[in-house]
């Protein structure tokens, strides 16, 4: 199993409107087949959206 992980700046998020913290939120969850999405909030604010996406190799047949 193999593990991908992506994370957005946290300066970047802390600044960002809420339609775009959402915006971020739903991009992350986009495509994802297996794995998580984590958002790290301080002080009420969301500071870090983490993706990550588990890829499993195929049995051979």
């Amino acid at each position: 199993m193999t593990q991908h992980s992506q994370k957005t700046p946290p300066s970047e998020l802390a600044s960002a409107t809420p339609e775009i913290q959402a915006a971020r939120i739903i991009e992350a969850l986009t495509g994802i087949r297996f794995g998580s999405v984590e958002i790290t909030v301080h002080e009420g604010r969301i500071v870090q959206i983490e993706r990550r996406e588990k890829f499993r190799p195929q049995a051979a047949s």
